[in-house]
């Protein structure tokens, strides 16, 4: 798919998740098989831009094209201004964020909110892209709720005002993450809009995967929720969509380095503090469902090092190297009992 100047190298995209997809997971996610990660959204208010939050996200060193980041607001001109403010820190790809459901963002009307107001989102897509020379994208969700799905609507408004892609949750606002996504309302917008468009939503497999953009006719995939603690899912996906058969798990040994890998990045990113307490709950997806790891995870939760965390993850793996050369998930209740 072809985005602006820049061809991604397949149809999986890394979806933008608050608090999950930092620099180093999107890293990640890109080596083990993304064709693009798109980052957690940079508030468009300027007054927080040089609290350390901010800086942190709108950080890209070293990372590889195309960078895309993600805006969140409500304002027309503050939202144009951050993503002038990101076109200077490096991103490649603005995305404006009309998908999240989260009550803090749409509670001050911006996220999903605004597919309530379909002028001020006509207003917000013109202002955004006529203040910057790269490509401007927009994921959006269904509607705001089962008896509003206005989708068809803004991207019709979103095509007209230049928006060159187009991502598609396939729930609306009032549904959160309840309950499956649906595909019709994606099928509809793909097949009525003349700007590619990506299927988000519940694609956590790759026979999913490939079902999904028979089904839609989407020119790419989002990946979220599928893809934490497993970022190795893009290259299973990818080998599916293009042979049609399945790569083999994992090696234990493989997602030890990963996982280690991944824990030295947090940190050097963080700092030991924050990166030991944001690394738990990433421990906890990459091990969910592997043989011992319920009470492996609650002591992990315990502790306040690096090194304790590199220890901890590092016997725990060589452990589970010695019941099994692959990785292999347990029933969940099953796993609970190690």
């Amino acid at each position: 798919m072809q985005i602006g100047a820049y061809q991604l190298k397949n149809k999986l995209i890394v979806a933008p998740m608050a608090g999950v997809t930092d620099r180093p997971f999107r890293q990640l996610c890109k080596k083990m098989g993304a064709g693009m990660a798109v980052s957690e959204m940079v508030t468009s208010n300027s007054l927080l831009w040089g609290s350390q939050k901010t800086k942190r996200r709108a950080n890209h060193d070293g990372e590889v094209s195309p960078i895309s980041v993600q805006i969140a607001g409500a304002d027309p001109e503050m939202l144009a201004a951050a993503a002038r403010y990101n076109v200077e820190h490096g991103a490649q790809i603005i995305d404006i964020n009309m998908g999240c459901p989260a009550k803090k963002i749409c509670n001050v009307m911006a996220g999903s909110a605004l597919m309530k107001n379909e002028k001020l989102v006509e207003t917000i897509l013109s202002s955004v892209v006529n203040a910057v020379k790269i490509p401007v994208t927009l994921k959006i969700r269904t509607g705001w709720d089962q008896q509003n799905k206005n989708a068809l609507t803004v991207a019709k408004i979103a095509e007209n005002s230049g928006i060159q892609v187009l991502a598609i949750h396939g729930r609306t606002r009032a549904c959160a993450y309840r309950g499956n996504a649906e595909y019709d309302t994606i099928a509809a917008v793909k097949a009525s809009v003349n700007i590619p468009v990506i299927a988000n939503g519940d694609i956590s497999t790759p026979e999913k995967a490939r079902q999904v953009l028979e089904y839609t006719q989407a020119d790419a995939i989002m990946i979220g929720r599928a893809a934490q603690g497993r970022p190795w899912i893009f290259r299973e996906i990818d080998h599916y969509l293009n042979t049609g058969t399945y790569l083999p798990p994992p090696k234990v040994s493989e997602i030890h380095h990963v996982l280690m890998q991944h824990l030295h990045d947090l940190y050097d990113f963080y700092g030991e503090y924050a990166g030991v307490r944001i690394a738990r709950k990433h421990i906890a997806w990459y091990t969910k469902g592997l043989a011992g790891s319920a009470s492996f995870r609650q002591k992990m939760n315990q502790l306040q090092t690096c090194e304790e965390q590199l220890f901890e993850t590092d016997s725990f793996f060589t452990q589970l190297a010695g019941y099994n050369q692959y990785l292999h998930y347990l029933k969940e209740e099953k796993a609970a009992v190690g």
